[in-house]
C-alpha cells in the first residue's frame, strides 16, 4: 500500500466555471494533470489524502459534481476541509450525498494500513501577520478538533500518525499545532494553503520529531506526491 497527498484541487465542474489561469499560466488544465497522474500511480488499495479546498462550489449540491468526479478515481480518498470548501456539511450528510465513496475527516480519523490518518482544518498561526483576535476562538478550537482526532486514534490502538492539515502547522514560530507533534509523536504532518510566492513561507523538513511537507498542488506541479 502506497499513502499519497495533494492539496487545492480547487475544481469548479467541467469544463471549470472558475477557471484557477487567473492565478497563472501554469494553472491551465490544472486537473487534467493531476488526473492524469493519479491515474498511472494510484492503485485500488492505495491511499489518497486531500488536504482541503477541494471545490469552489458554496453548497453541498453544487460540489457533487466535483466529489463524484474525485470518488471515480482509483484508491481509498481521505478529506479535510480547505477555507474555501463552504460547501462543506455534516459528515452524515456528506457520505448520504456521496454514497460513503469517500472519507471525510471531522473529529474523527481514517485507517491506512497500520497508520491513522488524523486532522482538521486548522487555522492561521498567531505569528502571522494575518492573525487577529477573531481569528483566537477558531485557532483554539482547531486545535481542540486536531487532539479530538489523534486522541481518537490512539485509543483505538493506533500509534503511527498521519496529521493532515489544510492550513500550515505553524507560520515563523512554534504553535499549539507544532507542539502536539512530539506530544502525540506524529510521523508526518502534510497541508495546503500557499501558493506562488507563499510556499517560500512554508514550514519543511523535520520539526519537532515530524516530517512536515507542503502539498498544494502548483508546489507540486500538479503531480500527487508519495509520502508512504
Amino acid at each position: 500500500m502506497k499513502i499519497f497527498a495533494i492539496a487545492d484541487t480547487h475544481l469548479s465542474g467541467q469544463p471549470p466555471a472558475k477557471p484557477m489561469t487567473v492565478f497563472g499560466d501554469n494553472w491551465l488544465n490544472h486537473w487534467d494533470k493531476i488526473k492524469t497522474d493519479w491515474l498511472s500511480r494510484v492503485g485500488s488499495e492505495d491511499v489518497v489524502l486531500l488536504a482541503g479546498d477541494i471545490s469552489w462550489a458554496m453548497t453541498l449540491a453544487e460540489a457533487l459534481e466535483d466529489l463524484n468526479e474525485i470518488a471515480a478515481l482509483p484508491g481509498k480518498i481521505i478529506i479535510v476541509k480547505g477555507n474555501h470548501d463552504y460547501w462543506w456539511q455534516t459528515i452524515a450528510k456528506m457520505n448520504n450525498a456521496i454514497g460513503d465513496r469517500l472519507t471525510f475527516l471531522h473529529n474523527s480519523f481514517a485507517v491506512a494500513g497500520e497508520f491513522a490518518v488524523c486532522g482538521s482544518r486548522g487555522w492561521l498561526c498567531p505569528d502571522d501577520p494575518a492573525f487577529n483576535a477573531t481569528d483566537l476562538p477558531i485557532y483554539l478550537r482547531e486545535i481542540s478538533r486536531v487532539k479530538a482526532s489523534i486522541t481518537a486514534a490512539q485509543a483505538a490502538g493506533y500509534r503511527r500518525t498521519i496529521l493532515m492539515l489544510h492550513y500550515p502547522p505553524l507560520y515563523r514560530n512554534p504553535s499549539a499545532f507544532s507542539q502536539l507533534f512530539s506530544q502525540f509523536q506524529v510521523e508526518l504532518c502534510v497541508y495546503g494553503h500557499l501558493h506562488a510566492e507563499a510556499t517560500a513561507t512554508a514550514p519543511c523538513g523535520e520539526i519537532n520529531g515530524t516530517r512536515c511537507q507542503l502539498v498544494s498542488c502548483d508546489a507540486l506541479d500538479f503531480k500527487l506526491q508519495q509520502i508512504i
